[in-house]
């Protein structure tokens, strides 16, 4: 009794017996005879880069974010300006990663950087391009399965 490690008692008295461990069987997926189950395949959405406006989230073409005068549709903001840019940072010295010689200010006016690039954003696609006669043809398959 003094081999034992703990001395409460219960604890590992008798030796455990083994079990014999049975093989275990191959499981068949599909029926003899059959051919295997094809995995289903999801329709993911895909991803797409998107310029949008600082100010107010708008969603813009490229084409309008690269020209220089170019403003918001929506709140008129000006689209090449510091904020806009893909170089700016709040914590990088004149605001900005490049290496320029002064500050510019404010930095939601139009500027002429030469080092300036539209901010892109890489978003999922949430809207489907589905014609209406395919969606009710899935409002159909809806339907059918309740009849």
């Amino acid at each position: 009794m003094s081999e034992r490690k703990y001395r409460q008692r219960g604890y590992q008295d008798e030796p455990r017996e083994r079990t014999e461990q049975r093989p275990q069987q191959k499981k068949e997926y599909a029926p003899r005879g059959q051919p295997p189950v094809q995995p289903k395949t999801f329709n993911m959405p895909g991803f797409r880069e998107v310029v949008k406006c600082a100010r107010c989230g708008t969603e813009l073409t490229v084409a309008a974010a690269w020209s220089a005068a170019a403003q918001c549709p929506r709140c008129q903001a000006d689209l090449h300006s510091c904020a806009q840019c893909v170089h700016f940072d709040t914590g990088a010295a004149f605001e900005c990663q490049k290496p320029v010689a002064a500050r510019v200010s404010p930095k939601d006016v139009r500027n002429t950087c030469s080092y300036f690039e539209p901010r892109t954003t890489v978003e999922r696609e949430t809207k489907s391009s589905v014609s209406p006669d395919s969606a009710s043809g899935a409002k159909k398959a809806f339907d059918d399965l309740f009849k």
